[in-house]
């Protein structure tokens, strides 16, 4: 059974990723109708969100687009920045998205930020005291570090409705604002939507993995 549960989370996964990049291959082939690169969509939007002070930066990598909250710098890929396609405008929006929700303090985005810090050092504590745990026998310092490695989990639910939030006012300013015509709602949906379930199956993958570590811990008892 475990290897079964290992097994279903790398197909989830690989499945999520295929079809992202399967989406993204489709659409950053085919232009918009209004001509613009994903850099002039992004600072459209920012500017009619007043966030003029906020910069649009080409990043390395293929399909590395972040919004930088840090340094409230909007990083797009190569592709991303400088292409007219339905791919480049889709994600462009969907980063800038992220930057509106920012300056609006989205409860969820809000959250989230502030739990990272918590997350990123209870995973690394987690995995240390479940080994210790395994290797000693000690089953429920084991648990311990399993709860800890569960805080990921919470992070990947919190992280859902902050994505999916930013594609919805992605499609709605894209429209409201005549960025794209209407018959290209349906792309840019589709592209959106295919990124979002990289997120959803990243959930479901790790929700399989600490419930194949807690049946590991439970017959060990």
């Amino acid at each position: 059974m475990y290897y079964g549960l290992f097994i279903l989370s790398f197909i989830i996964v690989f499945g999520a990723q295929m079809l992202v990049k399967g989406a993204y291959g489709k659409y950053k082939m085919v232009e918009t109708k209004k001509g613009l690169t994903g850099l002039e969509v992004a600072r459209k939007i920012l500017d009619l969100n007043g966030l003029n002070e906020l910069y649009v930066v080409e990043t390395k990598g293929v399909m590395s687009d972040h919004y930088d909250s840090r340094n409230k710098v909007v990083r797009l890929s190569p592709d991303v920045y400088h292409k007219k396609s339905i791919a480049s405008v889709a994600i462009a929006a969907h980063e800038c998205g992220h930057a509106v929700q920012h300056k609006e303090k989205y409860w969820f985005l809000t959250i989230r930020n502030l739990i990272i810090p918590i997350v990123n050092l209870s995973s690394k504590i987690g995995y240390i005291i479940l080994i210790i745990g395994f290797i000693t026998s000690a089953l429920d310092m084991a648990m311990v570090g399993l709860i800890l490695l569960g805080l990921t989990l919470l992070f990947q639910l919190i992280t859902l409705p902050v994505e999916f939030d930013a594609s919805k006012r992605a499609k709605k300013i894209l429209i409201e604002e005549n960025l794209i015509y209407k018959d290209e709602k349906v792309k840019i949906g589709n592209m959106l939507n295919a990124a979002a379930m990289t997120y959803v199956a990243a959930l479901i993958s790790n929700f399989l993995e600490l419930f194949r570590l807690f049946l590991m811990i439970s017959k060990r008892d």
